[in-house]
């Protein structure tokens, strides 16, 4: 059966809808446990993230371990026309309230180039099938970024957070879509075999 994109965004939207923020919380801090287990993000200089929002999975504690750590940790700072600039993270203190409720680095802008200087990218989503195609929530902006990273040629490794249930069958798959290699949830960190990228 063929889902699409709207309809399966709207089931997993619907069931985060219903977590508490305790149970979000708790998930939030065993991601960051799992996460970090990740070589890709254990030798990475630069890891390009984001501030989750309302009952996504919580990047919080992974941002934090991450700074710890001194790794250097891009957040994106969406611009009007939903493309995303990036900044470095200097802690929760350094976030500011933004558009559309979104939180953001107060720093000084790198420019939507940054992106492509980090060794790892940690993708928001609301679900992975088993090719690691990822379902983003249908703003385009980690399309951009994605295509901005393949124009360069850097290969970073791309790793999505998601709840248990939100690992599927299949997301509908535009050409455009880049896999993912990993996707890390609170039971299991799970690899794709990522096919080469399509030049078409």
């Amino acid at each position: 059966m063929h889902v699409s994109k709207h309809a399966l965004r709207e089931s997993i939207l619907a069931v985060r809808a219903r977590l508490t923020a305790r149970d979000a919380q708790a998930t939030a801090t065993v991601l960051a446990e799992r996460a970090l287990e990740l070589p890709e993000l254990a030798e990475a200089r630069t890891v390009a993230a984001y501030v989750s929002v309302g009952r996504e999975p919580g990047t919080g504690p992974l941002l934090e371990a991450l700074r710890a750590q001194g790794v250097r940790v891009l957040l994106p700072v969406l611009l009007p026309d939903n493309d995303l600039d990036w900044a470095v993270y200097e802690g929760t203190d350094s976030l500011v309230r933004a558009t559309r409720g979104l939180l953001e680095p107060d720093g000084p802008r790198l420019g939507p180039e940054a992106v492509t200087e980090a060794d790892a990218v940690l993708l928001p989503g609301l679900a992975v099938d088993g090719e690691g195609v990822r379902l983003g929530r249908g703003g385009g902006s980690y399309d951009r970024v994605l295509a901005r990273i393949g124009a360069a040629g850097a290969r970073p490794a791309l790793a999505v957070l998601l709840y248990d249930a939100e690992l599927v069958g299949t997301v509908p798959a535009e050409p455009h879509d880049l896999p993912v290699a990993v996707a890390v949830t609170p039971s299991a960190i799970h690899r794709f075999s990522a096919p080469p990228p399509h030049h078409g």
